[in-house]
């Protein structure tokens, strides 16, 4: 099998930087998008094994975007960690409601980033 494929949907340009520099740097294969429409639509080519997603983003944000990824049967079944700096007790309640496997709030460690990745990726496969 090669590399785990994730995709990571966050609308910073230096954090998407920083994190697909992370993830690269752990052996992943990233492709990233700047918004959810951006990434849904991204979805059928890249066929990730899991999901890295801000929540707040211009158009549709990360609750939308995973809302709308857990409708749909083809992706449903994505892991999907939210890392984002909106870390309020209904942020969380919110995406774990619309099936979020983990949620990491910003500024974040890079180990404990791929440590909670690995985990998640390691328990939907």
């Amino acid at each position: 099998m090669g590399a785990m494929r994730i995709l990571l949907v966050e609308d910073d340009e230096a954090i998407r930087d920083l994190v697909t520099g992370v993830l690269e740097g752990a052996g992943y294969e990233v492709s990233t998008a700047a918004d959810g429409q951006a990434a849904l639509d991204m979805l059928p080519g890249v066929a990730p094994h899991a999901m890295v997603v801000d929540i707040n983003m211009p158009g549709m944000d990360g609750l939308a975007l995973l809302h709308a990824v857990r409708r749909d049967p083809a992706f449903a079944e994505i892991p999907a960690l939210m890392l984002t700096a909106q870390t309020s007790p209904e942020d969380i309640r919110r995406s774990m409601s619309l099936g979020a496997a983990d949620f990491i709030g910003k500024p974040f460690e890079a180990r404990v980033l791929l440590r909670r990745l690995e985990r998640m990726v390691r328990s939907a496969s």
